[in-house]
């Protein structure tokens, strides 16, 4: 991205600012907790004992105690990307492929993030939006790979009123 692209107000980048091949390092991490773990899987109705039973972790898995949650994994990844790159300038996510967890994620483990886009074109459909494509990663604080996926952002483009800012 150039030195003085114009942003969103909210600091999200417009479909303009977006070439393949573009490589974002997010600057927030974050270091999950059981409480989230709990939380989410709670607040999604998933009852796996996998997640949230510390006893049966210990004494019927290969892990010995709970595996962070992988949808709030996913979920923790995309967000950490949004600050450096579409906050309040997606309209849509259009769709996540290519979902991965190659390596578990347990309490107490830092994440960090990484994405790239991988596509852009312009909306057949609308002259106000692009889609970009986007490589996200998150990896744990020993550089171990543990998340990985392709999303489809529906994106607003920069309008007239701030083309002519």
């Amino acid at each position: 991205m150039e030195t003085g692209t114009l942003r969103h107000p909210r600091g999200g980048l417009y479909f303009e600012d977006f070439s393949v091949g573009q490589h974002f390092r997010h600057r927030l991490t974050r270091t999950v907790t059981q409480m989230d773990n709990m939380l989410f899987s709670n607040m999604t109705l998933n009852p796996q004992p996998l997640h949230i039973d510390a006893h049966f972790c210990a004494t019927e898995t290969e892990w010995g105690r709970p595996l962070i949650n992988s949808l709030f994994t996913l979920g923790l990844m995309i967000g950490i990307s949004v600050n450096d790159t579409t906050v309040g300038t997606t309209i849509a996510n259009l769709g996540m492929t290519d979902v991965a967890f190659p390596a578990p994620l347990f309490e107490g483990d830092t994440i960090r993030a990484e994405s790239e886009v991988t596509a852009v074109r312009a909306s057949k459909s609308r002259s106000d939006a692009g889609l970009v494509e986007f490589r996200h990663r998150a990896f744990k604080q020993d550089g171990t790979l543990v998340a990985e996926c392709r999303r489809t952002a529906f994106m607003r483009r920069r309008g007239p009123e701030i083309l002519s800012a």
